[in-house]
């Protein structure tokens, strides 16, 4: 998703570019839409960026907005919500299901008339002084002036510039899944903090919500092992409820959680995007939209550079050094989170309290944690 949609920025806020897209998977725009469905959330600044480029819609049926996020921390007084009513916005976020979305992305790149490589993988990358020369898994050869590596947390091109991802392990994984809830969910999304480790509710079509879930090891393995009867029960013994009644379950899936980033996110003609530059904690569900800033950074550097100096080292320094505090600032504020609310310590969870007490009471306090979750950053980041 995010090397499909800076192809498109591109494309579109800068024609004077030639682009190429290398992609393995073709999605399938014939797919019935499904319970079980993945979805992004995106901020309120990602949704106005992507709005401008035609890259998305409201009305969309696998779209549906964030009308109000309730922050609590499950046992303790602590709790506060932030509204879109407060900030003077139709909706603090969307909830966008990742499948059809993709299929979108893939077809308005044909409509671009980008040369669109699919599917195809890079099995070779030879870093020349004017040019980036890439080869192609059927021996196709390619040569360009910049290449944008944005092939996710794994991304074996990275891989093959010996680009270090360096990263730690958090002692939790996240159990993601679809749940149904009864009497709909009114566009409300929650983050609570508990026990067994964070969670978050984002609201979806058909009066779904997407759960993200934090726990250790040991509990994910259990909780993935219930079946679904035994899960609801679980979950709704652990979140309350403040979101309803739980009817139904999809299928689960669980992942590892680290905290990582490349150790320089441009190399000689090379810049690094999305996941494949940082991985962050779905804590406060900044991942896509950290990735959708890089492209935004990305865009506004080739709007200034003239083509000769296309991915020249001024050139990729000047990406680096845009998106350098940004960056920075998510991956602490997000690990900080999580140490903040792992902790078991009944001091920490007095201060945990009273800092959520006084972020429902005083509004110059909810207004930061508000930018956050909208995507909004201090200037000079892009």
């Amino acid at each position: 998703m995010a090397g499909a949609t800076a192809a498109l920025a591109i494309s579109k806020q800068c024609e004077k570019y030639k682009i190429a897209v290398v992609e393995a998977f073709t999605p399938s725009s014939n797919v019935h839409p499904s319970f079980d469905d993945r979805s992004i959330a995106l901020a309120h600044q990602s949704v106005t960026y992507l709005s401008e480029l035609g890259l998305f819609r409201a009305d969309w049926a696998f779209s549906q907005p964030i009308k109000q996020v309730h922050v609590s921390d499950r046992g303790h007084f602590g709790k506060t919500n932030i509204h879109h009513t407060d900030h003077q916005c139709d909706a603090l976020g969307y909830v966008v299901e990742v499948n059809p979305y993709g299929a979108f992305l893939h077809h308005q790149l044909n409509e671009a008339g980008i040369t669109l490589l699919c599917p195809a993988t890079v099995s070779d990358v030879e870093q020349q002084a004017e040019q980036v020369v890439i080869t192609l898994d059927n021996a196709q050869r390619l040569s360009a002036k910049l290449l944008v590596i944005a092939d996710g947390a794994k991304s074996p091109t990275r891989q093959i510039l010996n680009i270090e991802f360096n990263h730690t392990a958090y002692e939790q994984g996240a159990l993601i899944a679809n749940i149904k809830v009864q009497g709909g969910h009114q566009g409300q999304a929650f983050e609570r903090f508990t026990e067994q480790g964070p969670m978050a509710l984002l609201p979806m079509s058909d009066d779904r919500y997407s759960l993200v879930w934090c726990m250790n090891n040991e509990k994910l393995a259990h909780y993935q092992k219930l079946d679904a009867a035994q899960f609801i029960t679980q979950l709704q013994a652990d979140f309350g409820y403040r979101a309803g009644v739980f009817t139904q379950v999809g299928a689960r899936a669980t992942y590892p959680l680290v905290l990582g980033r490349v150790d320089k996110i441009v190399k000689h003609r090379t810049v690094v995007i999305g996941n494949a530059a940082h991985a962050i904690h779905p804590i406060a569900g900044q991942g896509f939209n950290l990735g959708l800033r890089d492209i935004q950074a990305l865009v506004k550097q080739l709007k200034c550079t003239e083509s000769g100096l296309l991915g020249d080292y001024v050139f990729t320094r000047a990406y680096e050094q845009a998106r350098e505090k940004d960056i920075n600032t998510v991956m602490t504020l997000t690990d900080s989170l999580v140490r903040l609310f792992s902790n078991s310590s009944r001091l920490m969870a007095f201060g945990r309290s009273c800092g959520l007490f006084a972020t429902a009471l005083v509004d110059n306090l909810k207004a930061p944690l508000a930018k956050q979750l909208m995507g909004h950053v201090s200037k000079g980041n892009n």
